[in-house]
């Protein structure tokens, strides 16, 4: 008598051995059918009409038992119930779920997913989403480079997915547990291949590994569109607008460019009116005089003792960098200690704007126009220019507690006025005090490192101090942030790095914690800062895997590149070194525009390989911009494609200012702002439902939203014929629901306007 395909997967299964290629499970419905080897997981794919196709060549194959299956899912063990599996298909979706037992703690392969796979692209959430079209040079050489050791799926993807162009149709992979993954690309023939695997130890061994497939159509955004289902379904979704109900504060962020401001020290080089009074009161006989004379390093205590009644430019910079210094090391030194009374932060500085005001208040201007870039006079040039929506950040909070009147004052005006915060990294007390977000104080750096699974400690950023476990170190944040709130009125927060999805496995013993949980940590200590003061809360980058409690993100249009590059970063005579952390007022690597090298140019700015699958998930959920250390004027070579992705994708301008270029730059931040506040208004709450592109090329692309508004980016300088109609080459046209149509040139906006 004939054995029955189906017998025989029992009849194998029950004897415990390897199922061969051909012994699989076989799941179907009218939209397709799957064939899935439970010794190996190896998935192949049958789209109603179309070819069978390998997504998986699968792993080393595992002694089956237990199975069960039917035409709509399947139940197995491996290993004497070592993991238990499961798989369904239900209409467009396969799901596989792998869960381990008592005393599994390996790293399992998932999926080898071949080069054949990639069809004619590869989908990947590269920060805002990449497009590496099948073949192309430039991704076969730079992908194998860059995730060759495994990509981090909480961390190096914004979103725990990816997807596979075939023109006509697309699949989808969702990794619906986004922590302790890898995910390999490598050269295979021609193609790149991907590998994903997942490390199941003593942590998270509850925690199942669920893997969801989406067929789909040819529609790029798919993939990206089913994880924001599921996200809803999963009650994990937050909408701007109930945001905006939750905390209002969180409407100003709509239409507001994101600037963040340099030289926030007591005195700016305005403040001094009578140089030769204040050189003569700093070599006086005062306390202060003295104190602050006994912090200059040598060359400004030269400079004080050579100079004349009338300083020539450079020792008015050297003379006026020591005195803000001193004064800032003199506040520090009043709170800075191994515990410091986070509640009385505020008072040496308040203390040391009255001494100097007593001391050297007839060689200054009024104490309520003091600063740099943080002062009376920016808010009022601000305002001038027409610019009413704006969220102003500072690089710490320092600068907010030597100008409490510019905080307020900006408040009043009804800008977003916010601190740069960070609790992740603590360092030993007397260690690097200049990093003031890592002061957390001796019990924390103690107590709140991370743990590895070896037994040491987790290094900090830089290698310096410790990473830290966000429920450890929460009563810092909110003791520290609450004295910050009294004194300064902050009506909006900038939680750095809590939301890169960077979180590690803590073996601490008393408080074991897997990476979810980190993460889930995280998520309530950003939850807890806009909760407590009622006000949006926004961090690094803004990955789905750590995104709750967030309203707007830094880093996710473009984010950190070339991090281990010399020519970037050490190598002060390549055109292409981003510049020093020097001066303070007026940092290089922030202002310095320089021109970007290959490949990251193409990869990161290049909008034929740039995709919306961040936008398609939390465009009307969480504002995101550049990362902070490339604003719209870094790259002089990126300008224009960075500009006009911005308006494809809606998003806000970026820029940084100091005192010294406010007025040059003024212009170019009022005609961005024309351009993009309108837009932003109309757009902000609404989901971004759909991307094409409207040529071969892939310079001309469409973004459409949720209330009919299309806008239309042309990225080549030539003019084309785009839907029966020209656009101007480097161009946009916006067609808004229930508003006029307008059309908008870069030219209009150019970084001429700046100089």
């Amino acid at each position: 008598m004939p054995i029955s395909p189906r017998s025989l997967v029992f009849a194998l299964a029950a004897m415990s051995l390897p199922l061969s290629a051909w012994a699989q499970i076989r799941l179907e419905n009218a939209q397709w059918r799957v064939a899935l080897d439970p010794a190996t997981l190896a998935v192949t794919a049958t789209p109603a009409g179309q070819p069978p196709l390998a997504v998986s060549t699968g792993g080393p194959a595992r002694a089956v038992e237990n199975l069960s299956a039917d035409a709509a899912g399947a139940a197995w063990s491996w290993e004497r119930n070592r993991y238990r599996l499961s798989a369904r298909l239900d209409g467009p979706d396969l799901t596989l779920t792998v869960q381990a037992g008592t005393g599994a703690a390996e790293t399992v392969p998932l999926l080898r997913q071949p080069a054949a796979a990639m069809g004619r692209g590869l989908l990947l959430p590269l920060a805002e989403g990449s497009y590496a079209p099948a073949g192309d040079p430039l991704w076969l050489d730079f992908l194998p480079r860059f995730a060759g050791d495994g990509l981090n799926t909480s961390e190096n993807l914004s979103l725990p997915l990816w997807g596979m162009d075939y023109g006509a149709s697309s699949l989808h992979w969702l990794l619906l547990n986004p922590f302790n993954n890898r995910l390999k690309v490598s050269r295979d023939g021609a193609g790149l291949g991907l590998a994903l695997s997942h490390d199941f130890n003593v942590l998270n061994r509850q925690e199942p590994m669920t893997l969801l497939l989406h067929l789909a159509d040819g529609d790029p955004l798919a993939g990206a569109k089913r994880y924001r289902q599921w996200l809803i379904g999963e009650g994990r979704f937050e909408s701007l607008a109930d945001k905006m109900r939750a905390q209002p504060e969180t409407a100003k962020l709509v239409g507001a460019s994101h600037v963040y401001l340099w030289g926030n020290d007591l005195l700016g080089a305005a403040d001094v009116r009578d140089w030769g009074r204040w050189v003569s009161l700093l070599r006086g006989d005062s306390a202060l005089a003295r104190r602050l004379r006994g912090r200059f390093d040598a060359e400004a205590v030269a400079t004080l003792r050579t100079v004349s009644p009338q300083p020539d430019a450079y020792q008015r910079r050297v003379l006026l960098a020591a005195f803000n210094q001193a004064a800032t090391a003199e506040a520090r030194a009043a709170w800075l200690s191994a515990a410091p009374e986070w509640s009385k932060l505020a008072a040496p500085y308040r203390r040391l704007r009255r001494e100097v005001r007593a001391v050297f208040g007839a060689a200054l201007g009024k104490p309520d126009d003091w600063g740099g870039s943080l002062s009376l006079r920016t808010l009022r040039a601000l305002r001038a220019a027409g610019l009413e929506r704006l969220w102003l950040g500072v690089d710490n909070w320092e600068g907010g507690l030597w100008q409490p009147q510019a905080m307020k004052e900006g408040v009043r005006a009804g800008y977003l006025m916010a601190s740069y915060d960070s609790y992740e990294t603590a360092l030993p007390p007397g260690k690097r005090e200049d990093w003031l977000t890592a002061q957390q104080g001796a019990a924390a750096y103690r107590d709140c490192g991370i743990t590895l699974a070896s037994g040491r400690r987790k290094s900090g950023f830089q290698q310096s101090g410790y990473y830290t476990n966000p429920e450890c170190v929460r009563p810092v944040l909110r003791q520290r942030s609450q004295a910050l709130h009294r004194a300064l009125g902050f009506n909006s927060w900038f939680l750095d790095a809590y939301a890169t999805g960077m979180v590690f496995d803590d073996y601490t013993p008393g408080r074991r914690m897997s990476q979810a949980g980190v993460a889930a940590g995280n998520e309530r200590s950003m939850a807890w800062v806009r909760d407590r003061f009622g006000v949006p809360v926004g961090s690094e980058n803004g990955n789905a895997a750590t995104s709750r409690g967030i309203a707007f993100a830094h880093g996710m249009q473009v984010p950190v590149l070339g991090w281990g590059d010399p020519d970037l970063q050490k190598n002060p005579k390549s055109p292409y070194f981003l510049g020093r952390w020097f001066p303070a007022n007026q940092p290089e690597v922030f202002f310095r525009s320089v021109p970007l090298k290959q490949p990251y140019l193409n990869i990161y700015y290049q909008p034929r390989y740039r995709l919306p699958l961040y936008q398609a998930v939390f465009h009307d959920s969480i504002v995101t911009t550049n990362h902070w250390l490339y604003d719209n004027l870094k790259f002089s070579n990126a300008y224009a494609d960075n500009l006009l992705a911005q308006w494809l994708y809606n998003t806000p301008p970026l820029w940084h200012v100091s005192a010294e270029s406010l007025e040059k730059r003024l212009p170019l931040m009022r005609c961005a702002d024309q351009v993009f506040r309108p837009l932003h208004r109309q757009l902000a709450t609404q989901a971004m439902i759909g991307f094409a592109w409207l040529t071969p090329d892939r310079l001309s692309q469409q973004t459409r939203f949720a209330d009919g508004s299309r806008l239309t980016v042309n990225f080549s300088a030539e003019p084309r014929v785009l839907e029966g109609r020209e656009l101007a080459g480097q161009a946009m046209r916006a067609q808004l629901a229930g508003q006029p149509e307008r059309t908008v040139t870069l030219k209009a906006c150019g970084p001429g306007l700046a100089l």
